[in-house]
């Protein structure tokens, strides 16, 4: 078998003929694998918590709406990244546990808000907690800044 040269990569559509060499595998190769750890650390601790990783992720992103601590079924399938028929069955079956309210919004009542119930707020808090010391693995393998709290992420509306 012939040993592997040196080439490098086009990376596709860049239109400018970029190149990933040999390093920029492997540093892509471990940032998903860590990226994996991280996730498959989630997936247990939710588990163990008696949450799927999706609601855990809706009580996170709910909570952790920019400005306010509600959200739409249309802004939680975006962050989800998912179809909104499959957030509105998320959300259900998170509101049957307990974890959410949905509320009407009085603006337009097409429209509906989801908040957190205390038991949803609660094992928010203890997961995101038990998150903390693998973030902050990550954060210096991979030179992050460290978070300051809700001040440090700046968002725009």
């Amino acid at each position: 078998m012939k040993k592997s040269s040196s080439r490098k990569s086009v990376v596709p559509g860049s239109g400018q003929g970029t190149t990933l060499g040999k390093a920029d595998f492997e540093k892509l190769s471990h940032f998903r694998y860590r990226l994996r750890c991280f996730l498959r650390l989630s997936e247990d601790l939710c588990q163990k918590h008696g949450l799927t990783q999706l609601q855990y992720l809706l009580l996170l992103h709910v909570k952790g709406f920019p400005g306010r601590d509600w959200a739409t079924i249309g802004e939680l399938a975006e962050k989800l990244q998912a179809k909104h028929n499959g957030t509105v069955a998320l959300v259900d079956r998170c509101e049957k546990a307990g974890l959410v309210k949905r509320i009407a919004r009085k603006e337009d009542r097409r429209q509906v808000a989801v908040h957190l119930q205390p038991k949803g707020a609660q094992l928010l808090e203890s997961l995101a907690a038990l998150h903390q010391p693998e973030l902050q693995l990550l954060r210096e393998e991979f030179n992050l800044p460290a978070w300051g709290g809700p001040a440090a992420v700046e968002v725009e509306p």
